[in-house]
């Protein structure tokens, strides 16, 4: 595992949004260069939608949160996210919660609900990765190509500020390095009591249907696959109807619970 963050809690950047009293708490974790803006309104309209409320905030490192508060990412960063966001539903004294998770935010999503089974009702992820693929680093290798010789950067700029470098190379670093091909979290996946919902596009750029395979086939909970034709890597963005009627079906077996 990592070593102590030193982490200040009140340096996270949140966003709540709703108001809804004896309802459950959606909270949204972002992909590997995302943060609360990139979600666009996303989180506004599943809020309405299913008539919970949510938060959404921004990992450290990302946004407008903190900087990292370690200087490099080893095999164990998503799993190092998921106490860190034990400690935040401590911190923001949410008992329960269904997680959102988007990429590297649904792996976070995967881990949490493992380890912390009494604080997470159910789980909803996108492209959530429980191995390393070819056509993962082939999608990451492209991105570096983007990063170094496109206007990627400077759109990042935009929502990360100075700590865009470091943001994006934490990611296509560790995950390009012989090192992190081991990585695996399905030794995780077992120990899933709650519901879930997988959900995938069919072309995602970023891993196969082995993954959603894995985690539907070795989740002790219940778990639901959506696999969508035609939509890569952002199905939320892509096909923000489907994803909104989906994912509110699977809250609503939560809504008729005391908060």
């Amino acid at each position: 595992m990592q070593t102590e963050t030193k982490l200040s809690l009140d340096k996270i950047a949140i966003k709540k949004i709703g108001n809804y009293s004896n309802k459950p708490t959606i909270i949204f974790l972002h992909d590997s260069l995302g943060c609360i803006e990139l979600w666009r309104d996303f989180p506004q309209q599943l809020s309405d939608f299913a008539q919970c409320n949510v938060l959404v905030y921004d990992r450290q490192g990302y946004g407008k949160s903190s900087p990292f508060s370690y200087s490099k990412r080893d095999n164990y960063y998503v799993e190092l996210e998921a106490d860190i966001l034990n400690e935040l539903l401590n911190y923001w004294q949410i008992e329960k919660a269904i997680l959102f998770g988007h990429s590297d935010g649904g792996s976070i999503a995967l881990i949490t609900a493992a380890k912390y089974p009494t604080k997470i009702l159910g789980i909803i992820t996108e492209g959530a990765h429980v191995f390393v693929e070819d056509i993962t680093l082939k999608g990451i290798n492209e991105a570096k190509v983007q990063f170094e010789t496109t206007d990627l950067k400077t759109k990042l700029e935009k929502y990360h500020g100075e700590k865009t470098e470091a943001m994006f190379w934490a990611w296509a670093s560790t995950w390009t390095t012989d090192e992190f091909k081991s990585w695996n979290i399905e030794n995780f996946l077992p120990m899933i009591e709650c519901n879930s919902l997988i959900i995938q596009g069919e072309e995602d750029e970023f891993g196969s249907l082995m993954q959603v395979e894995s985690i539907v086939k070795n989740s002790r909970g219940n778990s639901e696959k959506l696999i969508i034709p035609n939509i890569k890597h952002n199905p939320h963005k892509e096909t923000p109807e489907l994803i909104l009627e989906k994912s509110s079906e699977f809250i609503n077996q939560f809504t008729n619970e005391k908060f």
